[in-house]
């Protein structure tokens, strides 16, 4: 546990340096590959786990698939690794504090919770519970509470911003650490939630946005590719299987692949 305690530590400590550049993983094997590149810490994609199980996203993945996959890429990275866990699989304050519970105990230093189209109080009894079980384990978990203000249009549009930061000054009493806005791209508006909502702000990459450092002087603090890469890796994917099975050519299989002996030492040693 102490390696997990100062795992949380460092996690918590990348959201006041810089910005924080998450490159969403879907399984063990992804993880190292992003953190073989020098990626400080490690987030899933719900929706690229949910796939690589042959799930749809959307808190229909078994919960015990994401325990199992978590441990996997626990045992396969050495930096921070942070969670998407979705609306927590349940309306259950108490059975998505033991789910996270569980996250923890494969070894988890920070979760994203979501809100959805649910009242805010849910998630606030969510984070409650939560917090409380992190606090039992003895693992200060880094809680991302995701509001779908902009991503689900909850609110006009005019009235974004207020309601974006009357979730988060709920969210935040009731323990999160750090807001996640997906769906939001406008400079002034997330200069103003950056500044009022008294928690570190994450955005989802779109490419509306500007690059890493112009993010950093609007006040952003993290940003994640979400499920772009899972996408674009089946994309990728798919064109190669078309035309292999289209007409049998294994030149473009190879054309840009990693070598054997590459990938296999990514995962020697762990």
């Amino acid at each position: 546990m102490n390696r997990q305690t100062d795992l949380a530590t460092r996690f918590h400590a990348l959201h006041h340096d810089g910005l924080l550049l998450l490159a969403n993983a879907s399984d063990a094997g992804s993880a190292r590959l992003i953190e073989s590149l020098g990626a400080s810490a490690v987030a899933t994609t719900s929706a690229g786990v949910a796939w690589s199980h042959g799930y749809p996203d959307g808190d229909v993945l078994p919960v015990r698939r994401l325990v199992a996959t978590v441990a996997d890429i626990a045992r396969a990275i050495r930096v921070p690794l942070t969670v998407d866990a979705e609306g927590g699989y349940s309306d259950d304050p108490a059975a998505v504090a033991e789910t996270v519970a569980g996250l923890i105990d494969v070894g988890a230093v920070g979760i994203n919770l979501e809100d959805g189209g649910a009242d805010p109080e849910l998630l606030c009894a969510k984070i409650e519970h939560i917090k409380r079980a992190s606090a039992r384990l003895g693992v200060a978990l880094y809680l991302n509470a995701r509001t779908d203000v902009y991503l689900r249009g909850l609110a006009p549009p005019e009235q974004r911003v207020e309601e974006t930061l009357a979730r988060a000054a709920r969210y935040r009493a009731a323990g999160a650490d750090g807001l996640f806005v997906p769906g939001l791209t406008d400079e002034a508006s997330v200069r103003t939630i950056a500044a009022e909502a008294g928690m570190p702000l994450n955005l989802l990459a779109r490419s509306a946005l500007p690059g890493a450092d112009e993010l950093q002087r609007w006040g952003v603090r993290r940003l994640s590719a979400g499920s772009d890469i899972a996408q674009s890796m089946y994309a990728r994917m798919a064109a190669l299987a078309a035309g292999f099975l289209r007409d049998g050519d294994c030149k473009p299989l190879s054309a840009e692949a990693m070598t054997y002996s590459q990938v296999n030492a990514l995962f020697q040693d762990r």
